[in-house]
């Protein structure tokens, strides 16, 4: 499988199909395959589908083992500059969802369009306290964390408590976008989340939208925090996204 080198990064990433490039990005604590099985076999038909592993995470290997998500989202600008592509589409999950924005108020040049899923567009560290390392050791979390040593340990190098501290800083912090970089995000967009997720509830894809109008918003009926997955509505995701992919000339 191929590596990208990227400044202090080597990223490792699934190279997929052929056709107008897809970046697919992450969620926390997942790497680029594992938050997007439901989509490979729909997508790489029509579309390269390109799923790295995220600094700090999977099989990426970086020196600096800190990071955020403006850091992520300059290596994945730095990734496809690397890559020589000119334009792609943006499909992020999440934390994912995050690193898009960013990435496109920074970079709106290499970027085609956005879809965000589970993304309410502003920081929410409800919950953030239970994933700090010692909250998982005292709250007897060893089936995660012992997921989170495998997962990504060629990432944090054994150091899983560092990578949990990283996280849950992040999730306190981002995204975080001024009224500024709000009027920069003017590729077409689509937004989902599911009508149960707190995340990214019916509300906070309103509140998206009002900044940005072109974009469409969808709230998946009876849809959790990941409404693309096999677990949940995955068939009707998929179609919804390729959907809107099909309008972008």
């Amino acid at each position: 499988m191929p590596y990208q080198q990227v400044d202090d990064c080597s990223i490792f990433y699934e190279d997929i199909g052929i056709g107008d490039p897809i970046l697919f990005l992450h969620s926390g604590y997942s790497r680029g395959i594992i938050a997007f099985s439901g989509q490979i076999q729909p997508f790489f038909h029509s579309y390269r589908c390109l799923m790295p592993d995220f600094r700090g995470h999977g099989r990426t290997i970086s020196e600096s083992k800190d990071w955020d998500t403006p850091i992520i989202a300059e290596d994945m600008a730095g990734f496809l500059d690397a890559l020589q592509i000119r334009r792609a589409h943006l499909i992020g999950y999440s934390l994912g969802g995050g690193v898009a924005l960013h990435m496109a108020v920074k970079r709106p040049d290499l970027v085609r369009s956005m879809i965000t899923i589970g993304c309410g567009g502003a920081a929410d560290p409800d919950g953030a306290d239970d994933f700090e390392p010692e909250a998982l050791m005292r709250n007897n979390q060893n089936k995660f964390i012992e997921r989170m040593k495998i997962l990504h340990s060629e990432a944090h190098g054994g150091d899983w408590q560092h990578h949990m501290r990283q996280s849950t800083r992040d999730w306190r912090m981002y995204p975080c976008l001024s009224e500024q970089d709000w009027t920069r995000l003017t590729m077409p967009m689509l937004l989902i989340g599911g009508e149960n997720d707190s995340f990214a509830s019916p509300q906070r894809l309103l509140k998206m939208q009002e900044r940005c109008p072109q974009a469409e918003i969808w709230s998946v009926p009876n849809g959790g925090h990941r409404p693309h997955m096999p677990t949940e509505q995955v068939k009707e995701v998929n179609k919804r996204m390729l959907d809107f992919l099909k309008t972008i000339n």
